[in-house]
């Protein structure tokens, strides 16, 4: 035990029905003692296509826990959510640029990293693992393929969640990355901060050779990043943390 206290601060927008990222974050910080993550949550009840779920990522409640996050004296503000994968990317470059803006702290977004990821990895042809409905499902497929990647495998749960999406196993999350690998994808993306992905990247990266861009993980090692901390010192959570 330490009583030191961490001399970079992480700043997490959260979704408030997720059980999962928070938990997870702490994890893979677990042996940074100078590193901590600090989260204010926004409501966030289910995952649709409805005007009531799309609402819930309105950018001025968005901004008004950012500005909470700021008092913190936090080092960087991410968006730890994935929403922009079947909204459109562009609207996490709208909420980066509000976001530094109001707080003058940098920001960054999980679909950010997961796409920086991609890149890093060289990773084109992908493959998608999520909770989500098929109209969600289908969105995140139609916004890759029309930003250049081929989609060559998904899996999805049907479920609207968005606390549900937690109680899904590993385990069953793990067969999901299986099923998909045997398209032979060049990364695996399992795409969303409320399923337990985040354990299980590193034993499927270990049977499948495939790189695994889990988003928890993902939104921790470009919140690292813009902080100015490095992401490499995280050890034991998979390849990402490696680039």
């Amino acid at each position: 035990m330490t009583d030191q206290l961490a001399t970079t601060r992480l700043g997490m927008l959260t979704p408030s029905s997720n059980t999962v990222l928070e938990p997870f974050t702490a994890a893979m910080l677990s042996d940074l003692p100078d590193v901590s993550a600090h989260f204010q949550r926004l409501r966030v009840l289910k995952i649709s296509m409805e005007d009531d779920s799309r609402g819930q990522f309105e950018l001025e409640p968005m901004l008004e826990a950012a500005e909470l996050l700021a008092e913190a004296k936090v080092q960087s503000i991410c968006w730890n959510g994935t929403s922009s994968g079947w909204l459109g990317f562009e609207k996490d470059a709208r909420l980066i640029e509000a976001i530094e803006s109001r707080t003058g702290i940098k920001a960054c977004s999980c679909v950010g990293a997961m796409n920086a990821l991609f890149e890093g990895f060289g990773a084109r042809r992908i493959a998608i693992v999520t909770p989500y409905l098929p109209e969600i499902q289908s969105a995140i497929v139609a916004n890759y393929e029309t930003h250049g990647y081929t989609v060559v495998a998904e899996r999805h749960l049907n479920d609207p969640g968005n606390f549900s999406f937690a109680e899904y196993s590993a385990e069953q999350i793990a067969q999901m990355c299986r099923d998909v690998a045997t398209a032979q994808p060049e990364a695996i993306a399992i795409y969303c901060t409320n399923f337990r992905g985040t354990g299980i990247a590193p034993q499927i990266e270990a049977e499948t050779g495939i790189p695994v861009i889990d988003s928890v993980s993902a939104a921790l090692w470009q919140s690292m990043r813009t902080a100015g901390a490095d992401p490499s010192r995280v050890r034991g959570w998979g390849r990402l943390f490696t680039l």
